[in-house]
């Protein structure tokens, strides 16, 4: 679908719901594309997605060295 500039400021909303539906929206000035709208990507997190991505060092929580003598 090709819509003008004055035609998306008038409609972006309604727009926003048609690409949220699958369309393609090009707005144009004159003949020149300008912008597309398009959905994003639905990506849906599961627990327990990451385990096994993410190390801790055992001795993460010891004191640093350079900060031993304000201790």
């Amino acid at each position: 679908m090709t819509v003008t500039q004055e035609e998306a400021a008038l409609n972006l909303g309604d727009l926003v719901k048609e690409a949220a539906a699958g369309a393609e929206i090009v707005i144009v000035n004159g003949d020149t594309p300008l912008a597309r709208i398009v959905a994003l990507p639905q990506r849906k997190a599961r627990f327990g997605s990451a385990k096994g991505s993410v190390w801790m060092a055992p001795d993460f929580d010891e004191p640093l060295e350079d900060f031993k003598d304000y201790m």
